[in-house]
């Protein structure tokens, strides 16, 4: 194991641009802005592409998981497994998850994790970058993509380290699909969201969280209170903005798709699955290739 001179542990030998790094998985830990080690995995594209698909496009997914996932949770590498047929796939463990350093601030901070694995992303020389993110990491993509502007932030910091270096090092995404996230925060109105906010609350749901879920979760409230999602979603312009939800959700009903899409107007679109439950257990084979379908044929 080494490190690399922009301060990633590296466990792979390997070169990001080496003949190899086409045609085996990488893993390692990246570092980011706030010093958190962040367990990832890159995946090359599957050898036999998929005939049914839009022209290839030499395109990387980064996969932001939900809550309590990890890089190898089993529902997670199916989701990279499906979007290896379409190109070449990036995930990663949040901060406080799996073997992923920290704790985790719930989408606060995990928009810096998600920053660090779309440069690691575009060090691999592809052509496009496409972010898509399940349940709390659809609000982190949404958020990212809002705070990681291609020329830098709305605000001119280019990003949430207020660093204003997001269009140079390519912390940017070129399009975000966010699945089953929330439009608002602090919501508590289904059964599952007041389980959630007590694990996330109260010292002995943390401890669930920990030795239950393999979820270390920090113990202090937002100071400050983060950009919401549905008010990230209008700096998102002109980047390509997909939001995805089932119709039978159990954890945030059909207001909540149908603000962050309002919140787009005309650049982004809305899906509602019929049937569809929460996030990356509930979105079949099927609509994850129309997801890699609709990426693809973003522009560049």
């Amino acid at each position: 194991m080494g490190m690399d001179p922009a301060g990633r542990v590296v466990r792979s030998t390997a070169r990001p641009h080496s003949e190899t790094s086409r045609h085996a998985p990488i893993r390692t830990f990246l570092h980011t802005v706030d010093g958190v080690t962040i367990d990832s995995v890159y995946d090359p594209p599957a050898v036999v592409y998929d005939a049914s698909a839009p022209p290839p496009r030499d395109l990387v997914f980064v996969i932001a998981h939900g809550f309590t996932g990890d890089v190898d949770r089993p529902h997670v590498r199916r989701v990279v497994k499906a979007f290896t047929r379409y190109g070449a796939v990036v995930t990663f463990s949040f901060r406080g998850h799996g073997a992923s350093g920290g704790r985790s601030t719930v989408g606060d901070r995990e928009v810096l994790d998600l920053a660090a694995a779309v440069r690691w992303a575009r060090s691999f020389g592809h052509e496009g970058v496409a972010t898509i993110g399940f349940s709390m990491g659809g609000s982190v993509a949404l958020r990212h993509a809002a705070l990681h502007r291609p020329e830098g932030g709305p605000d001119g910091s280019g990003g949430p380290d207020g660093s204003g270096r997001a269009g140079r090092t390519g912390a940017h995404t070129d399009a975000v699909v966010s699945v089953s996230a929330p439009a608002r925060w602090y919501y508590r109105g289904t059964p599952p969201m007041r389980r959630l906010h007590w694990l996330v609350t109260r010292p002995e749901g943390r401890l669930v969280g920990r030795y239950g879920f393999r979820t270390r979760i920090h113990h202090r409230e937002w100071d400050p209170v983060p950009l919401s999602p549905v008010e990230a979603v209008p700096r998102i312009a002109p980047t390509p903005l997909l939001v995805v939800h089932g119709d039978r959700d159990g954890y945030f009903p059909l207001d909540h798709p149908r603000m962050l899409a309002t919140a787009a107007g005309d650049h982004g679109e809305l899906w509602l699955e019929p049937g569809m439950g929460h996030a990356e257990h509930a979105a079949t084979d099927e609509l994850l290739a129309r997801i890699g379908f609709w990426a693809l044929a973003q522009g560049g």
